[in-house]
């Protein structure tokens, strides 16, 4: 019978089917879960952790391509479920840690930040009035804003801060997230996605847009653009500030040519980077996993 491990998603789609060929490749089934469907059950004995379609054994690994939204007690299940396995021996890519560190903007500001990785200035606050004196100074100065969504991805949920009048109020609870507007030119609005794995830069891409959002996500055109030393090492560095065993790692080039990382995603897409580029970026990080999963598995022998 052949070693089964879990590919943690809502949505298996086109990346699940294409790591579900390379792990069976190598002998492994996959089996996908949704991190939903899990549940703690302590008896008397056992690990307490329920994984579906595993018949109360534990996957040999967990590859994470999604973690649900929902209710804060409902994520940090989730999450819980990712730290228990750790706990438990099995490999899970990426861990539950590196996912709370990537997630959460402020901390991965902050890491970038105490690891030298150069990211634009950015105000993280729940004072509505500390958000709106950053906002002043800014506009004084004649800097452009960004407010994120603490938790978000793909572009959603961006504004551009211009002046003071465009914060608005913050709902109850609410995070600002402020983060300097890059300029990058004149022409078409430009980042830079790099995918690292397993501490080595594999592909880059260029995404461009009549709009400033450049996401993919959000229509932006794609192409591959050569792996720099300088834009791979700092794409290096931001992955390893939050401990990814792989990482899509965004990045802006002002104006004066300095790269910048706005963002660190521990569980990435990849479609478009592997169609723009041709790297087999499916089959790399596959291979990744296995191997940690071989290291694992050869330590239990």
């Amino acid at each position: 019978m052949r070693p089964r491990l879990a590919i943690f998603t809502d949505e298996p789609g086109w990346h699940g089917r294409q790591l579900a060929r390379v792990f069976e490749r190598a002998g492994y089934e996959a089996v996908f879960v949704s991190l939903t469907d899990c549940r703690v059950e302590l008896g008397t004995s056992g690990h307490g952790l329920v994984v579906p379609g595993f018949d109360g054994a534990l996957p040999v690994g967990a590859f994470v391509r999604g973690v649900p939204g929902g209710s804060l007690e409902a994520i940090t299940l989730r999450l819980d479920f990712l730290h228990l396995l750790a706990a438990l021996g099995c490999p899970v890519f990426n861990d539950g840690r590196t996912i709370e560190r990537t997630v959460d903007k402020a901390m991965t500001t902050l890491l970038l930040r105490h690891h030298d990785v150069p990211t634009p200035p950015t105000c993280v606050t729940e004072s509505h009035a500390v958000a709106l004196a950053h906002v002043e100074r800014a506009e004084a100065e004649g800097r452009v804003l960004v407010k994120k969504p603490l938790f978000g991805s793909q572009g959603k949920g961006l504004r551009r801060i211009v002046r003071a009048s465009d914060l608005g109020f913050l709902l109850p609870g609410e995070v600002a997230y402020l983060q300097d507007f890059v300029h990058t030119g004149d022409g078409p609005f430009r980042d830079c996605r790099v995918m690292v794995v397993d501490g080595r830069a594999i592909a880059a891409m260029e995404r461009s847009s009549h709009h400033w959002i450049t996401n993919r996500a959000q229509g932006a055109e794609c192409r591959s653009i050569p792996l720099q030393d300088t834009l791979a090492g700092i794409a290096e560095r931001a992955a390893g500030a939050v401990g990814a065993a792989y990482a899509g790692v965004d990045l802006l080039r002002d104006r004066d040519g300095h790269w910048l990382v706005t963002e660190v995603n521990g569980i990435p897409a990849w479609q478009g980077l592997q169609r723009a580029t041709g790297v087999d970026v499916t089959a790399l990080i596959g291979s990744a996993f296995l191997a940690r999963l071989d290291r694992g598995l050869a330590a239990l022998a």
